[in-house]
C-alpha cells in the first residue's frame, strides 16, 4: 500500500514562506505524476502544482494563482516531493494534499494545514 506523508504546514503571515514535503513509501519514479492539491474553506479541492514524467521528459504544471510564487521539486534519493511556497497570501490558506498517480490509480496523503494570516 502506497503511503504519502506530508509535513511542513503551519501558520505564516502574508508575504511569508513555507516548504511542504511529501515523503513516499516507494520510489517516486514509480509514479507517472506527483502533485499538490489544496482545499480551501468552502471550495473544492484544486490542483496547485504537479510534476509528471514520461521517459526523459519532465513536465511541471502550476495553477495560475501560484505561478511565480510556488515551486514544485523532487528528490529521488529521499523519495520526496517538495512545494516551496513564497509570497504567501491569505487566499493560499487551506489543507494541502500530496497526490501520486500511477496507471489508473491515485494515492493521497492525509493533508497538512497551511494558514496565512493577513
Amino acid at each position: 500500500q502506497v503511503q504519502l506523508v506530508e509535513s511542513g504546514g503551519g501558520l505564516v503571515q502574508t508575504g511569508g514562506s513555507l516548504r511542504l514535503s511529501c515523503a513516499a513509501s516507494e520510489s517516486i519514479f514509480s509514479f507517472n505524476a506527483m502533485g499538490w492539491y489544496r482545499q480551501s474553506p468552502g471550495k473544492q479541492r484544486e490542483l496547485v502544482a504537479r510534476i509528471s514524467s514520461g521517459g526523459s521528459l519532465v513536465a511541471l504544471n502550476y495553477a495560475d494563482s501560484v505561478k511565480g510564487r510556488f515551486t514544485i521539486s523532487r528528490d529521488s534519493a529521499q523519495n520526496t516531493v517538495f512545494l516551496q511556497m513564497t509570497s504567501l497570501k491569505p487566499e493560499d490558506t487551506g489543507v494541502y494534499y500530496c497526490q501520486a498517480h500511477r496507471s489508473l490509480q491515485d494515492y493521497w496523503g492525509q493533508g497538512t494545514q497551511v494558514t496565512v494570516s493577513s
